[in-house]
């Protein structure tokens, strides 16, 4: 059951992974119309706005603040609000506090109107080269090996490519995991996606280890 007010709304507005030409027009609609920009980062996204000369009130709402402020974002979207959301980059909900915002927002049965645009996840998935139709998406790998290889046992078996994110520091460390486990497996680590420098390496984890291993 929606909000008895129907003019408020929350409203998920993904942005660009890495190229500013990939910002949508309902998106930049979206974040003129608003009354309220919410933001991972009010950092990232004001340069965004600035970009798109769009002047809007900003509000940090990151992974530390989400869980005390999401019911206040609600509240403004129940007393007629448009509110917009907005992760550092890609679609907000993935891998990002994002998820919280809408299900406290479906919680509480106020409008959620979700745009489409960029995913890191997807456009690696494609980019990778896999033949494969299914794809698992594990989110942000985790940091400790006991875990790593807990996570890629757990996948051994399942019939679909497997896409994490990584930061470029652990890189090294991720495919030492991967090498272990799934020696066998294809890999492919796609970096800088959608930019001026966007790479795609190919090769098994152990081969890969070695490219990006460095003087290590």
């Amino acid at each position: 059951m929606e909000s008895a007010n129907a003019s408020g709304k929350l409203v998920i507005v993904p942005t660009p992974i890495g190229n500013l030409g990939d910002m949508t027009l309902r998106s930049l609609e979206a974040l003129r119309e608003a009354d309220v920009v919410c933001a991972e980062d009010t950092r990232v996204t004001g340069k965004l706005l600035a970009h798109f000369g769009i002047e809007k009130r900003l509000v940090r709402l990151d992974e530390a603040m989400i869980g005390s402020r999401a019911a206040g974002v609600v509240e403004r979207v129940a007393a007629g609000e448009v509110v917009a959301y907005c992760s550092d980059a890609g679609m907000p909900g993935v891998s990002d506090p994002g998820l919280r915002l809408v299900a406290a927002a479906r919680e509480a049965g106020v409008a959620v109107e979700v745009l489409p645009g960029a995913s890191a996840a997807a456009c690696a998935y494609v980019a990778s080269g896999t033949v494969c139709p299914r794809f698992y998406f594990g989110g942000f790998f985790p940091r400790k090996a006991a875990e790593q290889r807990s996570v890629l046992e757990e996948l051994r078996s399942l019939d679909a490519a497997l896409v994490f994110y990584e930061s470029s520091n652990r890189l090294v460390a991720a495919l030492s995991a991967i090498a272990e486990v799934l020696p066998w497996r294809a890999v492919a680590v796609c970096r800088e996606l959608t930019k001026l420098h966007e790479e795609v390496a190919r090769g098994t984890a152990a081969e890969l280890r070695e490219l990006f291993c460095g003087p290590c």
